[in-house]
C-alpha cells in the first residue's frame, strides 16, 4: 500500500474511483495518514505530522465546548458514527475500551460531533484524516477489516484522536502497533504506556 501524505481532494479521487459508499464532506483539504497497515511498513514523518494535526484539532474544538462547563473532569470529545452504519457496533465497542481505559477525556455520541466515522472502499486502507481546524474523520475501508479483527482497527484509528502516533514495530499488545503484528493479532486495548500517555495529553486540556 502507499503510504504518503495525501489531501482530500486526491482521497476523493480514489474513493470516488473505487466506489466508496459514504464519503467526508466536512473539509476542503484534509491531509490522510493510513494508520492501520500490512507487515513491514515503519510509517513516515508526514503520517506523524498529519496524527498530531488530527488530534490537536479535535482537542480544540473539544476544549472550546467544554468552556462552557468548566467543572468537568473530563475533556469529552464527540464523535458521528452515522455515516458508518456497519461498524457502528465496533465503534461502540472502541469508545467503551478508551473510556474504560483512561479519566482525563471521555468519548461520547452525539451531535455537534468533534470528528466523524465514514465506511466505503478504499485501497490505502483504514486512516484518519483532518484539515486542522477542528474538523476530521475517520475512514474505515471494507476490505481491511475483513482481514484485522475490525474492533482492534477502530480503536487503533480512535487512538490517533486521543494523541497516540502509530508504532508498527510493536507488539500485538501494542494498540498503535496496528497491523504490523499481523492478522492474527486481535487485541483491541491500549496498553499501560498508551493510556498513561492519552492521560497524560489530556489532563487540564
Amino acid at each position: 500500500m502507499n503510504r504518503i501524505a495525501r489531501t482530500l481532494s486526491a482521497a476523493l479521487g480514489l474513493a470516488l474511483a473505487a466506489g466508496v459508499a459514504v464519503l467526508p464532506t466536512a473539509a476542503t483539504a484534509a491531509p490522510a495518514t493510513q494508520g492501520y497497515t500490512a507487515n513491514g511498513y515503519a510509517g513516515s514523518a508526514a503520517e506523524d505530522a498529519d496524527n498530531q494535526a488530527f488530534y490537536e484539532a479535535v482537542m480544540k474544538s473539544a476544549l472550546a465546548k467544554q468552556a462552557a462547563a468548566p467543572l468537568l473532569k473530563a475533556v469529552v470529545v464527540t464523535y458521528d458514527a452515522s455515516s458508518a452504519p456497519t461498524f457502528r457496533n465496533q465503534i461502540a465497542q472502541s469508545a467503551q475500551i478508551w473510556n474504560g481505559s483512561v479519566a482525563n477525556v471521555k468519548l461520547q455520541a452525539g451531535s455537534n460531533a468533534d470528528f466523524r466515522y465514514y465506511e466505503g472502499n478504499d485501497s490505502r486502507g483504514s486512516y484518519a484524516s483532518t484539515d486542522g481546524h477542528g474538523r476530521g474523520y475517520i475512514f474505515l475501508d471494507y476490505a481491511q477489516n475483513r482481514r484485522y479483527n475490525s474492533t482492534r482497527v477502530t480503536a487503533h484509528e480512535t487512538g490517533h484522536v486521543l494523541g497516540l502516533p502509530d508504532h508498527y514495530s510493536g507488539p500485538c499488545s501494542e494498540l498503535m502497533s496496528g497491523g504490523g503484528p499481523g492478522t492474527s493479532c486481535t487485541n483491541p486495548y491500549p496498553n499501560s504506556a498508551e493510556r498513561s500517555r492519552v492521560n497524560s495529553l489530556w489532563a487540564r486540556g
